[in-house]
């Protein structure tokens, strides 16, 4: 009897452990898919993009843990502009100034670009040109999170890369500042199809991460925000001592390089960094929603699973749409060693005939 007791014992834990899985492996699941995308996309043409990426991104992690909050935070800012299209990663041209030197970029981490041109090196050195770099920004994106603590997901792929960057205003407009209230916060992602779970679940991405002073320090100077804790007010004023400081903070000051639920715990207790942050907790249509990612990781894991499959299929492009950049941040047709490659194959063509 107190064996069959042990053992009862056993499965009633394993469910305990299990049932969070299940939840984030049925939410996965029952995220529709745009037409194009498939999370097998790549399964005849490059099956080991996947694990390509992940065994880069788990060195990349080992040296620097910091470095997965860039790379989140890049697909955050590719899609929200224009569409998951890998527009961000363009430079500029006599256009104009690439989306990278619009003000809300400014502050994208130059190491995440060269770890995305890194695995697009990686890639296509196995499988030729046939994975788009957005694909490779979601992709490592979604190993960012789970490297990093957070739920495994599969991500749907079959993006391809966008012909232009998007304009200065554009880009301005829809990646709303770190000073936004909730308001703003849930009448920009409403436009985008995100709901307030979608927008809170999305925002727990600030469970890791760095920002700069520039982007609290109104909180602070010249008068103390009310709903920010006494004291990390004070830790904020001594890294941040002017409203121009150029020092960094963490955004998580419990656990600030695991993806976990603590952000939803800061927010409780008046620790959120950004007024879009804090303000979450203090407005009635999202402070219960925090309440419950706080006191339930497994529900935010679930959550932030469909959050991001929905926004990560913002506006895609598929099938004939765009291209398959050789070069991340160059237009194939602005890529001079791709140009003269393609000029070469047709000249040797027409001698043939």
């Amino acid at each position: 009897m107190a064996r069959v007791k042990s053992f009862t014992f056993l499965l009633l834990v394993q469910a305990l452990l299990i049932s969070p899985l299940l939840c984030v492996l049925e939410a996965h699941a029952s995220a529709p898919l745009s037409k194009g995308l498939s999370r097998k996309f790549y399964q005849s043409t490059c099956p080991k993009v996947e694990s390509i990426i992940r065994k880069h991104l788990k060195k990349v992690f080992k040296r620097d843990i910091d470095q997965a909050a860039g790379l989140l935070r890049l697909h955050f800012h590719d899609c929200f502009v224009q569409g998951c299209d890998a527009s961000v990663l363009l430079d500029g041209s006599a256009s104009g100034p690439s989306e990278q030197q619009a003000p809300p970029n400014l502050s994208l981490r130059k190491r995440a670009f060269e770890i995305v041109n890194d695995l697009r090196e990686l890639v296509h050195s196995e499988c030729g040109r046939v994975v788009s770099c957005s694909d490779i920004v979601a992709i490592a994106a979604r190993d960012s999170v789970y490297l990093s603590g957070g739920p495994e997901y599969g991500v749907p792929l079959g993006r391809r890369d966008g012909l232009n960057f998007a304009t200065q205003n554009a880009t301005l407009a829809n990646l709303p500042p770190p000073s936004s209230n909730t308001t703003v916060l849930l009448n920009a992602l409403a436009q985008k199809n995100l709901d307030a779970t979608d927008v809170v679940a999305l925002s727990g991405g600030h469970t890791i991460g760095i920002s700069h002073c520039t982007s609290f320090t109104d909180r602070l100077y010249p008068t103390q925000d009310p709903t920010l804790d006494q004291t990390l007010a004070d830790d904020l004023k001594t890294i941040c001592p002017t409203t121009n400081s150029t020092n960094t903070t963490v955004l998580d000051i419990r656990t600030p390089n695991i993806f976990d639920n603590k952000y939803y715990v800061n927010l409780m207790n008046r620790q959120g960094l950004f007024v879009s942050d804090q303000d979450l907790y203090m407005d009635a249509r999202t402070k219960d929603i925090v309440t419950n990612f706080a006191v339930n990781e497994s529900l935010f894991f679930e959550k932030f699973v469909v959050a991001m499959t929905k926004m990560g299929q913002l506006s895609v492009l598929t099938g004939t749409q765009g291209e398959i950049r050789a070069n991340c941040s160059v237009r194939n047709s602005d890529n001079i060693y791709l140009v003269s490659v393609v000029d070469e194959d047709l000249e040797t063509k027409s001698e043939l005939r």
